[in-house]
């Protein structure tokens, strides 16, 4: 049996629409009506529900306490934990994927991922990352990654590439230019 835990900071991946207002805010985890769409056979999926926060107003300390709760959670240490997954907005998700790979040597597959819709919306990309970021925590080696569109790319070097609504690896750059 796997036992995958899932940290959920908040981001549009957890966005929901506020009829009032009419604004698409982070306002309580929605992630367990997420996990209720999928099947997950032989896997125990543990939600830690940390910031329900928009990834643009997260700070420094915001992102401290997603690395530490990453440690606690099972990626360092004895634990029987198989993997970790962070659930966070796009737009800053590579800023705390870097922090968390040069913190720390995980023991397991650390996983952040997010989505450019939100669940609650038609063509949400949410639930498939959801789906491969857990999904991958059984396949990865050891490391921090971002998973995300049918990709597994590894921490440093992950950036958001918003002409293509994915991401990418970010460019090389020369040194001497």
């Amino acid at each position: 049996m796997r036992k995958v835990t899932l940290v959920t900071t908040g981001g549009t991946i957890e966005k929901t629409y506020d009829e009032h207002t009419g604004v698409l805010e982070n306002r309580r985890s929605i992630v367990h009506r997420m996990l209720e769409e999928l099947r997950l056979e032989d896997t125990i999926v543990s939600v830690l529900e940390l910031l329900s926060k928009d990834s643009l107003e997260m700070t420094d300390s915001d992102r401290r306490r997603v690395l530490d709760t990453v440690r606690v959670a099972g990626a360092e240490g004895e634990s029987d934990c198989s993997g970790v997954v962070v659930l966070h907005g796009t737009d800053t998700l590579s800023v705390t994927g870097d922090l968390i790979a040069a913190e720390i040597e995980p023991r397991v597959p650390v996983v952040l991922t997010g989505a450019l819709r939100p669940f609650e919306m038609k063509r949400s990309d949410a639930l498939q990352n959801l789906t491969e970021a857990v999904f991958a925590t059984g396949v990865l080696a050891p490391g921090v990654y971002c998973v995300a569109h049918g990709r597994a790319l590894a921490f440093p070097g992950v950036v958001k590439d918003r002409s293509r609504g994915t991401f990418v690896r970010a460019p090389q750059t020369d040194p001497k230019v």
